[in-house]
């Protein structure tokens, strides 16, 4: 019997307390797979899957090499320097990211803002501007991983849509703009959209007209490649995964053609710039500078480049995740962004994010984790290693063509006129954001587009909406007296808050309220409606305290009605209910039939 005893106590003691070897390391291998997601799908990747990955790498590749080649002339480096940018960060992100088809790389706008960035501590062309580059990116990598350990993701709020959104498109056209004098041939400064132009026109009587018909036909071939070739080659009866690759080929094809007639009409010797040599090999390994000065003037660009590419790298990959019924971490999403730059910064390379249209065509071509990624850098290391003498003879003029097709599709006209009809205050944080891109240059414009943003959000928080409602006929609903046929009485006032209250507002409810209690002699109670507010700041509350002692003083009562739990809790905290004469109800039909007099008035 004691025996049997025994065993029945400590059974279930034994349970509670000691669980099984498997139960014990659960919780440790859930955060190494959390830190590292490549555990968690490794494990089960199948052939298919391989299959699949393989055939999205390959196309892929060969969008990415002469993007890459272009993005890094884009940024005022060598051409390798793309190639370089394209390898190692991305065997990074299949380590550490989460989205199983965003592509990782240079990107035009990144591309530009590097090129503003370091444009400011160094010379193109010089050693000190690829060093610069590079502890950019290194800068930028320890900036997303201090983010990812303090769990500041929630940064990239306040890069409000509208204000990205006009960024890229100013970016996008300063971009094709800064392009143009590649296909010109020309030589042509400025780092601003009214600079570029002048250069542009100062110049444009030198343009090479060989350059000038090879760029021109190099920008009509890509578009109609872009738009035109799958559809022509359905037509024909290939396969769509096979029209689909031809037609991803067009900057290949670009570059191939464009070599070929370099070499068949000798166009260097007719003034047509090419790239020039094009050192093969592998990656080199290298270190950013630890100059604290230099590092001063680029934390601020670092900042913006950081929050910008995670901003455009979070919105792609969470995009295509829910086409998939997938799901991304974003503060693990700092930390392989982090680290793919860092990675980037240590192989000779610049400043990378997740590009949309890669990721877009990484997706379509079927890729289904992230090794798609690391197939991709070793095709990228491949044509870095035994395609390089080919691009010598590239002229510039395609680079820049590749450069601005890829951009055309930034430039979101149609989204200006959609702000401008849905909300005048985003639209003007929109415009400001353009002007001052196209004007002052990226930097300004993306620190001018958010401080008006927040100081649009501020202003607009300062001026509530509050509403004075009444009862619905033969219901239990409470609507704005303004907008429908409802019930009120005289002795009562409900306002209803449809904001949070803090110290920027909550002037403004004061004067609401003493404005309606003088205009209604006869009033007797005041209920505040409460289901809105999510939170009271210290502010609010002395607020809330003048107008219950300034409405006691006039014989008035100060109610509260559907105050949320954690408000309550809050208020619980300070002595308000210890003071509070009025009572606080759970729902404002119950406030009103409780407070109404015994045969009231209706209006």
């Amino acid at each position: 019997m004691g025996g049997a005893s025994s065993r029945c106590r400590s059974t279930p003691f034994d349970r509670r307390t000691a669980p099984s070897p498997p139960q014990l390391k659960a919780k440790p291998l859930k955060k190494i797979v959390s830190f590292l997601p490549i555990l968690g799908w490794a494990p089960g990747y199948s052939k298919s899957a391989a299959v699949s990955d393989l055939m999205a790498a390959l196309i892929v590749t060969v969008m990415l090499v002469p993007q890459s080649l272009a993005y890094a002339m884009l940024a005022g480096l060598p051409p390798q320097t793309g190639l370089y940018a394209s390898i190692l960060p991305l065997l990074a992100y299949a380590l550490f990211g989460t989205s199983r088809a965003l592509a990782v790389g240079p990107v035009a706008v990144v591309s530009l803002m590097t090129a503003a960035a370091v444009g400011q501590v160094a010379a193109a062309g010089t050693t000190d501007y690829l060093t610069a580059a590079m502890t950019l990116a290194f800068l930028s990598g320890l900036i997303l991983l201090a983010m990812a350990v303090l769990r500041l993701g929630f940064l990239a709020n306040f890069l409000s849509h509208p204000v990205i959104s006009g960024f890229i498109t100013a970016s996008g056209l300063l971009i094709a703009v800064s392009q143009a004098k590649h296909l010109l041939g020309i030589s042509a400064k400025g780092d601003t959209l009214p600079h570029m132009l002048i250069g542009l026109w100062r110049g444009l009587g030198d343009t090479n007209l060989p350059t000038l018909a090879m760029g021109l036909a190099t920008t009509a071939f890509l578009l109609w490649a872009r738009k035109r070739l799958k559809p022509l080659l359905l037509a024909h009866g290939l396969p769509p995964r096979t029209a689909d690759l031809i037609a991803k080929a067009g900057p290949a094809a670009a570059i191939l053609l464009s070599v070929l007639a370099v070499l068949a009409f000798g166009l260097v010797d007719r003034g047509v710039r090419i790239v020039g040599e094009i050192p093969a090999g592998l990656p080199p390994f290298a270190w950013p500078s630890l100059d604290f000065g230099l590092w001063q003037q680029l934390f601020l660009p670092a900042m913006l480049i950081s929050l910008v590419g995670f901003v455009e790298s979070v919105s792609v990959a969470q995009t295509l995740a829910a086409k998939r019924r997938q799901r991304i971490r974003p503060n693990q999403e700092l930390t392989a962004l982090g680290t793919a730059n860092i990675a980037a910064a240590l192989s000779g390379g610049y400043p990378v994010t997740g590009g949309f249209a890669r990721s877009v065509v990484n997706f379509d071509a079927g890729a289904e984790t992230p090794l798609a990624g690391a197939f991709t850098a070793i095709g990228i290391l491949a044509a870095t290693l035994f395609l390089t003498p080919l691009f010598r003879l590239l002229p510039q003029a395609v680079l820049a063509a590749t450069i601005i097709v890829a951009v055309l599709s930034l430039v979101d006209l149609a989204a200006i006129r959609r702000t401008l009809v849905y909300s005048k205050a985003d639209f003007a944080a929109m415009a400001v954001t353009i002007a001052t891109v196209l004007g002052h240059g990226v930097e300004t414009g993306i620190t001018a587009g958010v401080a008006l943003s927040l100081l649009l959000f501020l202003w607009r928080t300062t001026r509530p909406h509050m509403a004075v409602v009444g009862q619905v006929p033969g219901t239990e609903h409470f609507r704005n007296i303004d907008r429908h046929a409802v019930l009120t009485d005289p002795t009562i006032l409900s306002l209803r808050m449809d904001e949070s209250l803090y110290f920027a507002n909550a002037r403004a409810l004061e004067d609401a309220i003493y404005d309606r209690v003088a205009d209604q002699p006869a009033l007797r109670h005041v209920i505040l409606m409460c289901p809105a507010v999510n939170t009271i700041d210290a502010s609010a509350l002395e607020s809330l305290e003048s107008i219950a002692h300034n409405l006691a003083a006039s014989g008035i009562g100060f109610h509260l009605s559907e105050v949320k739990g954690p408000v309550t809790d809050a208020l619980k905290r300070s002595d308000f209910l210890q003071n509070f004469k009025g009572q606080i109800f759970l729902s404002h039909y119950a406030a009103v039939n409780a407070l109404q007099a015994p045969d009231p008035t209706k209006v």
